[in-house]
């Protein structure tokens, strides 16, 4: 049996660079495993993660080809199935807001865009980002400049997080456009609040403790020796519908 219980957690706030430092050194310290967030490290890091003969587990989103496991969800799909709902809600002016613009963000633009053009409906005057980290302000200013860069034609808004599509909800109130009957908005993770705001907000749940949990356990079974079901684990998503998408 495995006795050690340490651990050790480490925010690199997005960068490849600094998590490519940070891996180092923990991977100095002889850790038993480690658990990683997503998929775009650096080739030096993807390098020494491969020499370092110790079970890692890239979570958070399915990978192509991971270094040793995988955990997560297909964020291109729920992109595109966030569209397919709108679109079967009777919205077909479907704006996107996003912030940080992660690797993660950038796959769920992509399904936004996919769903959109298989209908003839996309257009990139339609798609409004900014680099900054997501915030419930700064929803609202992406909001007020969707708002302007269609002249208000947008009847839905798809915003990669929570925090952005409560900025854009709040801003949308202010400027007395009805929800959901004029404007659906749907975001991402499902946090707590969606639920109960007014209206409640539609979002994509994601089960990121339980990704967490089964990673952990992955790595707890390789160490004791015991069989695991499968090393990439699709742990798929669930649009939450609610209030602020349901014009039908």
């Amino acid at each position: 049996m495995v006795a050690k219980n340490n651990s050790q957690l480490v925010d690199t706030h997005y960068s490849p660079l600094e998590e490519e430092k940070m891996i180092r050194t923990l991977l100095s310290q002889s850790p038993e495993g480690l658990i990683i967030t997503g998929g775009d490290q650096t080739k030096a890091c993807q390098n020494f993660l491969t020499k370092a003969r110790i079970p890692i587990v890239q979570m958070m989103e399915l990978l192509a080809d991971p270094i040793d496991m995988n955990v997560g969800f297909a964020h291109g799909r729920a992109g595109y199935d966030v569209v397919k709902h709108l679109i079967g809600q009777g919205y077909e002016r479907i704006g996107f807001i996003g912030a940080r613009m992660d690797p993660r963000v950038q796959q769920r633009m992509q399904g936004y865009k996919l769903a959109l053009e298989q209908v003839g409906k996309f257009d990139k005057n339609f798609i409004v980002t900014t680099p900054e980290p997501s915030s419930i302000g700064v929803g609202g200013e992406l909001f007020k400049s969707l708002m302007a860069s269609t002249n208000g034609a947008v009847d839905a808004v798809f915003c990669v997080n929570d925090d952005l599509a409560l900025g854009a909800l709040f801003e949308a109130q202010r400027m007395n456009i009805n929800v959901p009957q004029d404007l659906a908005i749907c975001g991402f993770n499902d946090i707590e609040a969606a639920a109960y705001v007014n209206p409640s907000l539609t979002s994509v749940s994601v089960g990121r403790y339980e990704m967490g949990v089964k990673a952990a356990d992955m790595i707890i079974r390789v160490l004791n020796e015991k069989p695991i079901e499968s090393k990439k684990v699709d742990m798929g998503y669930e649009i939450r519908k609610r209030a602020s998408t349901s014009r039908l």
